[in-house]
């Protein structure tokens, strides 16, 4: 039995993965707006489910009777939602990003070690579940490509639908148009541009010691305060460097690619489209990787197989450090100076967003 936290798009999309592939029973709702847990209802064909309003209403879900609690809600709200979960011993399934700061980040941190052994706590990160990048990934640590010696890392992609409708009340505008506001969603190289930053982290093996970035809000300025567009120089140990650009207003192009350049080779791989090695070591891998979907579908299918069987999964750690690599590139664009690491992690960065529903 499970309780989904979020029920918005990404939430009806993950709770129908579990309906059909697992034989999982959704039990439990929460979300700040009545609208939306009546259409997750409707959409999945649920039955008298357990409803649960208000930004605080999800301590009263996890407290609730069920096996695992699903996280869909804005990234803001993870790090204390997640905590609140593993308090009360129930299983995590976690959107990516895990949080929007550091402080966040830490927190989830402590709680994927609470939770390590007790219970399984996924983060839904699409790529790693992906035979073909799970292959890509064997072969480059492998040595297939030879040395590392620089990368070609970006997420180019239109921009999102708003939510709100005109004469809201401003912070219940905020939330529902959350994606576009950066302390709910963390901006857009945190929230939604983070999938190729995880997995330049996996190719390498690390993450990097510090950034240089710059970027800015031109193309999309209607709504919210988020930037449309960041440009990022990653330095990784090794002396690896990784030249990352990502945006989020573009019309007739889209692509996410991690495309890592050795001295025998290249990995080239697309979230969504083909993954391959060229060079010395060739590797035709395929054609078009169903990332997205497909990604999802595994982790779902992971996620309650483990929980019947009792060999937890738990892939925290990897997951905030993907996150705070995002947070570096954000904290270097948005000062336009070089960030190290450790100099973000000095920081504490914790972002506020003082809402009053």
């Amino acid at each position: 039995e499970i309780g989904i936290i979020g029920c918005g798009g990404r939430g009806v999309y993950i709770g129908g993965f579990f309906q059909e592939y697992t034989g999982a029973r959704i039990v439990a709702l929460h979300d700040p707006f009545a609208d939306r847990l009546e259409t997750i209802q409707q959409k999945l064909k649920l039955s008298g489910p357990r409803l649960y309003r208000g930004l605080e209403g999800y301590r009263d879900l996890v407290a609730s009777p069920l096996d695992a609690v699903v996280i869909e809600s804005p990234p803001y709200f993870h790090p204390e939602q997640a905590e609140a979960a593993v308090a009360a011993g129930k299983h995590v399934f976690l959107a990516k990003p895990v949080a929007v700061d550091v402080s966040g980040c830490l927190r989830i941190r402590e709680a994927g070690r609470r939770a390590r052994g007790k219970l399984s706590f996924l983060v839904d990160f699409q790529t790693r579940a992906q035979p073909a990048f799970q292959e890509a990934a064997r072969r480059v640590h492998a040595g297939a490509i030879g040395t590392l010696v620089m990368g070609h890392v970006y997420y180019h992609t239109g921009r999102l639908r708003p939510q709100s409708k005109p004469g809201m009340p401003p912070d219940e505008a905020r939330l529902r148009d959350w994606v576009f506001d950066k302390v709910l969603s963390g901006d857009i190289i945190v929230e939604q541009h983070i999938h190729v930053l995880d997995v330049a982290n996996w190719y390498t093996r690390t993450h990097p010691l510090r950034a240089f970035g710059a970027g800015g809000r031109k193309a999309r300025t209607d709504v919210g305060d988020c930037w449309d567009h960041f440009l990022v120089q990653y330095w990784y140990p090794d002396d690896v460097k990784v030249d990352f650009s990502s945006n989020q207003f573009l019309k007739g192009f889209h692509d996410m690619c991690i495309r890592f350049y050795g001295t025998a080779g290249t990995v080239d791989s697309h979230y969504g489209g083909y993954v391959r090695i060229t060079g010395d070591n060739p590797w035709p891998g395929v054609e078009k990787d169903d990332t997205f979907r497909e990604g999802a579908i595994t982790n779902v299918k992971r996620f309650v197989e483990s929980i019947r069987t009792g060999n937890y999964l738990n892939n925290v750690e990897e997951s905030v450090e993907s996150n705070l690599t995002s947070i570096l590139g954000r904290m270097a664009a948005y000062q336009e100076r070089i960030v190290t690491w450790d100099e973000m992690m000095r920081s504490g960065e914790k972002l506020e967003a003082r809402l009053k529903l």
